[in-house]
Order: C-alpha cells, then structure tokens, then sequence
C-alpha cells in the first residue's frame, strides 16, 4: 500500500472559528501547502466543522511536529491517502487532541 499524500484535517466549531481561520493561513504560509476551504458545517463523513490541509508524504515530518505544538484549542484528524477510503479514515488514522466520531454511512 502507498501513500501518495496526507490528509490533515482542521477541527473546529463556533467558538474558534477565528482561531482555525488564522492557524490554516499561517499552514498555507508557513509550509507553502495546498489548504481547503473553511467549513462552517459538517462536510462528508467530518461530523465537525472542518478544513482540510493537504501534505505530500515529504512534508509530513515536519508538519506534524510543528501543529503538536502550535495547534492551540483546534483539534486535527490526519490520514493517509492510499485509495482506500474506509481504511485511511478509520484504521489508519492519527489525532491530534481530542478524537470524535465519524459519518461512516454508505461506506
């Protein structure tokens, strides 16, 4: 199985909006990466507002490292992608902060 990229998914709500807003600018920014739009509402099996951050795989070890310590109250639900969709959102997944569940119907 290959990893052609990773997903690293912003999780917010109302209350820090403002605070993902500006923490996806300073990605895009900071590692010059591809960042999605700002969702105010649950998008495809995300339950939670979300944005998502695309990270090629030479990236990853110096992006990681970095939202550890720069997340401040955003939570971050990061996968491969492998072209298998149920395994890369469920088994092969990685939380930063708090975890939640996901829309996994149809799937």
């Amino acid at each position: 199985m290959k990893i052609s990229e990773y997903h690293a998914h912003l999780y917010y709500k109302l209350e820090n909006l403002e605070e993902a807003k500006k923490l996806s600018q300073t990605i895009g920014e900071k590692f010059n990466l591809a960042i999605g739009k700002i969702h105010e509402k649950p998008v495809g099996p995300h339950k939670s507002w979300s944005c998502q951050v695309s990270v090629p795989p030479d990236r990853f070890a110096e992006l990681i490292p970095w939202l550890a310590l720069n997340r401040g109250s955003v939570d971050f639900f990061i996968h491969p992608v492998t072209g298998n969709d149920l395994l890369d959102h469920t088994d092969h997944v990685m939380w930063l902060g708090k975890s939640y569940s996901l829309n996994l119907q149809g799937w």
